[in-house]
């Protein structure tokens, strides 16, 4: 069994930068399709990136793309979510979620999951 755990989260000020970290354990990851999710206050978990760990192909939400890059270290087993020009409406907790199989953006699609890192953007 896969286990992950998020790290980087914080409160940064309205246009810096963070760079999250999900740290992977526990078996080999060459077919696994890594995500990462938000969820804020009151509001369902949406899908922001994902990237297949042994092509490194990477699918972003379209409203996200340009700001956030996903990237993987097969060396650390660890995959990065690099935000970048943050807005207070990014506050969220952040997940790292991991599944076999095809692209999916659903967040029941995914069944190992992470506790979450919490990312509080100021304005």
């Amino acid at each position: 069994q896969v286990q992950l755990v998020e790290s980087g989260g914080g409160l940064v000020q309205a246009g810096g930068s963070l760079r999250l970290s999900c740290a992977a354990s526990g078996r080999a990851f060459n077919n696994y399709l890594v995500g990462w999710f938000r969820q804020a206050p009151g509001k369902e978990r949406e899908f922001v990136a994902s990237i297949r760990w042994n092509t490194a192909g990477t699918y972003y939400a379209e409203s996200l793309k340009g700001r956030f890059t996903i990237s993987r270290d097969n060396a650390e087993n660890t995959v990065y979510l690099q935000m970048n020009s943050l807005k207070p409406e990014d506050t969220a907790v952040y997940y790292c979620a991991a599944r076999q199989g095809i692209l999916v953006v659903h967040a029941s699609g995914y069944d190992v999951w992470g506790q979450g890192t919490q990312v509080t953007v100021s304005s």
